[in-house]
């Protein structure tokens, strides 16, 4: 048990959540009529938000509909610019490092 908190405490939380979050974009179904949405301006009711519909232009664009999913969200290309940018830093950091921080 112990190896196990050993392990879990060198984890690097980050890189986790950023893996899941290209896992969950992949698992999205960007057609269906309601989805789940944790956008504070929808729970708050304004029709309008900046990132609203990037999960899902993301998820367009990573199946090749290049067209729909610019007309969702223009700024996917960036997203995963940034996401995998982020990622390939925090692999090179605890590769290099050994350590995360």
């Amino acid at each position: 048990m112990k190896q196990f908190a050993a392990y879990l405490h060198r984890l690097p939380l980050e890189l986790v959540f950023w893996v899941g979050s290209i896992i969950a974009i992949l698992m999205l179904e960007p057609y269906s009529e309601s989805h789940l949405s944790l956008c504070p301006l929808s729970q708050l009711g304004f029709d309008w938000c900046p990132g609203c519909g990037l999960g899902r232009s993301m998820n367009l664009l990573a199946y090749g509909d290049f067209s729909a999913s610019w007309s969702i969200h223009p700024f996917a290309i960036l997203a995963y610019a940034v996401i995998f940018h982020r990622i390939w830093n925090l692999i090179r950091n605890l590769k290099t490092t050994h350590n995360y921080g």
